[in-house]
């Protein structure tokens, strides 16, 4: 997968959401809603995958890691916290881009204010 086609697509998706901004975070695309609540890892500090780092609602990250751990996983620096690491660039076709949108949705459900969160519905 094109590293630039996935930030492409991650961007759509992230800056869809009310009050969202983006900022280059530690040399990655990050997006934000006060505080950082998503963001692409390119394979910079060795990481083997394109992924998405994503916050997450307590108890998610060890639900989504055992029931698919070909696409989950812990990320480091920020797994100790409830992030969850999701791949970006699962073969032949990439990810599953509702799912995607469904990860960044509770990210920033989990992150943003709520009076910005009533307003997803």
């Amino acid at each position: 997968m094109d590293p630039d086609v996935l930030v492409e697509r991650l961007r759509a998706v992230c800056l869809a959401l009310p009050e969202v901004t983006e900022k280059v975070s530690h040399g990655s695309p990050s997006w934000f809603v006060r505080r950082m609540f998503a963001t692409f890892v390119g394979r910079h500090h060795g990481d083997v995958h394109l992924s998405l780092w994503a916050a997450a609602p307590e108890g998610t990250q060890g639900e989504m890691v055992a029931a698919a751990p070909d696409r989950f996983f812990v990320p480091p620096y920020v797994g100790h916290r409830g992030w969850l690491g999701m791949r970006l660039d699962v073969e032949p076709a990439g990810p599953d881009w509702e799912e995607v949108r469904e990860v960044v949705t509770d990210a920033y459900r989990h992150i943003a204010p709520r009076r910005l969160t009533v307003r997803l519905g």
